[in-house]
């Protein structure tokens, strides 16, 4: 800046304590507002925004000047705060009943007019957005997204410093292992034809960091997967990561709730309640077809096979025989109309449904184009089930193997409930989900895969038990329909690990390669251990009401993984390839 210049104040900290002073501000134009005399100009930095005031009496080169200003150039201004005239004030700003008389103005950089708008975001492309991310990052309502994240920063390390954990840094920089992700890969140029990887997660490390004894880490910890991306994924997040030794599940959750309860109430003010709602995974998914259920609604999914076990319906009939289930979604309150209930069952049919079966009631009889098919007694039958069942009731049922069927009515729950507005808002409801499968068969590898990751511990009597019945001492933590961490007890005790990884098809020498460095330090006093990460984009995601983590994240990639503001990932030089070794293989 230039010499003499100093800025005194924010423009949204201006109260009547500073009425009759001089001060200095800074930042960009709002707007500007030329009433020919007098010429208005609205001052805006990180803090909110200030009118200033021109007027002939400051002289005709601060005029002049005033009337050279446009949006976004950069100024710095000196002047008294004053009152507004009587009738000006506007309530709708915190600095709403003041204005300040500007005596100086210094012009840092004009700007160029901006590729869009600032107040008008939804109407921009997301492309130009990302183009021109530094500017779409002026936005207030971003800014404060990014004041939120740094005060959830600040609370958990507070936290966590009060409660005796170390913070300590584990390398971006690390070797590939079957964590489950795709590895970025690094290569070498000192060890040509030899590669990093850029760490999955600090999982290894910090479980290492347990040996070493420190018995409590956290650490939040860059992570980089090269993934598909979608609207909550991006290639390089950042993630809560903790660890402890000598703990147990519930000991774990018990403090990951306290420190929820911390954040609440030191960043947004609200209290939660806790002990927070448990759920085994089968429960879960029997009641709301997801390992993440949404709990801010009802709606749960109730099984109904039992109401067509005699049914007419050939093809319900053929269902069941194949060992199908049926399973409803009893919706209360709303008429639906064909043209809803068409695009209920196209939204069905694109989750991998066969179709949508729906039967409303009315005079206690089933409307429905089955309808002919059901007995006289079906609404009694029906209350059976579905004690709350009553007039303009409506049953969406699908049919078919569990797994896939509940599955989809979980995802109709979820448009169900977004169409009939039935999600408070506001809301935060968090759950454990616990005692989750410990494999899950990949059809694609033809072999078991870890649901979580080789490293959890099964619970006990797994030796005898087919691999498809194991559970694990693994624990997800969900908010809202996300998962926002998952965590297990780790295996610490080497003739364990070897055996999990045999079930996972990992031969000794595949382990040894991969993993010798864990199987040689369980060797050697390792401590039991157990921990938890969580996905820190999503979680203020959450937090700030948002509905992509592109929005928490400063320069977020594109769903192709693009930078379109850098312009990567780009070619390098033959030079760079050369001194790496390395010869790119020509597209055939």
């Amino acid at each position: 800046m230039q010499n003499g210049f100093k800025r005194t104040t924010g423009c949204g900290l201006i109260t009547k304590t500073f009425l009759n002073t001089t001060i200095t501000l800074a930042g960009w134009v709002q707007k500007r507002r030329d009433l020919g005399n007098l010429i208005f100009v609205d001052l805006r930095d990180r803090s909110g925004i200030m009118q200033l005031v021109f007027n002939p009496d400051g002289g005709p080169e601060l005029h002049k000047k005033a009337h050279e200003l446009r949006s976004e150039f950069v100024i710095g201004v000196t002047g008294k705060v004053v009152n507004r005239t009587q009738g000006m004030a506007n309530p709708d700003m915190p600095t709403g009943n003041f204005e300040l008389q500007v005596e100086n103005l210094i012009i840092f950089n004009t700007s160029k007019t901006l590729p869009f708008e600032l107040n008008r975001l939804d109407d921009v492309s997301e492309d130009l957005k990302l183009k021109y991310r530094y500017l779409e990052l002026r936005n207030p309502e971003l800014q404060n997204k990014f004041k939120l994240r740094s005060n959830v920063n600040i609370a958990i390390r507070d936290f966590f410093n009060e409660h005796g954990f170390y913070e300590i840094e584990t390398p971006y920089l690390t070797k590939s292992t079957p964590e489950g992700a795709r590895d970025f890969i690094v290569p070498s140029r000192i060890k040509k034809g030899t590669f990093y990887a850029l760490a999955q997660s600090p999982q290894l490390y910090k479980e290492l960091l347990m040996a070493a004894g420190f018995e409590k880490y956290f650490q939040l910890a860059r992570c980089f997967r090269d993934e598909d991306l979608r609207a909550d994924r991006q290639p390089e997040f950042t993630q809560l990561d903790i660890e402890m030794s000598f703990v147990n599940e519930h000991d774990i959750q018990e403090l990951m709730e306290k420190l929820y309860v911390h954040i609440w109430k030191k960043v947004l003010d609200k209290n939660l309640e806790t002990p927070f709602e448990r759920l085994t995974y089968d429960q879960a998914f029997n009641l709301y077809g997801s390992d993440k259920p949404d709990l801010r609604f009802e709606l749960k999914i109730k099984e109904c096979t039992e109401l067509f076990k005699n049914s007419e319906l050939s093809f319900l009939q053929s269902i069941l025989k194949k060992g199908g289930k049926i399973g409803a979604l009893h919706i209360t309150g709303h008429n639906f109309s064909r043209k809803e209930f068409d695009l209920l069952e196209q939204q069905a049919k694109e989750y991998g449904a066969q179709g949508l079966l729906r039967i409303h009631f009315e005079n206690k009889k089933p409307v429905s184009p089955v309808a002919k098919f059901l007995p006289d007694d079906f609404f009694t039958h029906a209350q059976q089930l579905f004690p709350d069942l009553k007039d303009d009731s409506t049953l969406l049922m699908i049919a078919g193997d569990y797994s896939k069927s509940w599955d989809q009515l979980g995802r109709l729950r979820l448009y169900c409930a977004n169409k009939l507005n039935l999600i408070p808002k506001n809301l935060f409801k968090f759950a454990w989900i616990t005692d989750f499968p410990m494999f899950e068969w990949s059809e694609e590898d033809k072999r078991w895969v870890a649901k979580h990751h080789p490293f959890t511990q099964p619970q006990e009597g797994w030796e005898k038990q087919d691999p498809a019945e194991i559970k694990a001492r693994a624990y997800d933590l969900v908010l809202n329909g996300y998962e926002i961490g998952g965590g297990s007890i780790r295996i610490h005790k080497e003739e364990m690990q070897q055996k999990i990884f045999e079930h996972l098809g990992i031969s000794a020498q595949e382990a040894d390669e991969k993993f010798g460095f864990l199987l040689e330090a369980q060797q050697y006093g390792f401590p039991p251990l157990g921990g938890i990460a969580f996905g820190m984009d999503r979680l203020i995601m959450i937090m700030s009401c948002g509905e992509s983590i592109r929005e928490v994240i400063a320069f977020p990639k594109t769903t192709s993984g693009s930078d379109l503001m850098m312009d990567t990932p780009a070619p390098v030089s033959e030079k760079q390839l050369d001194e790496y070794g390395l010869e790119l293989k020509k597209k055939d």
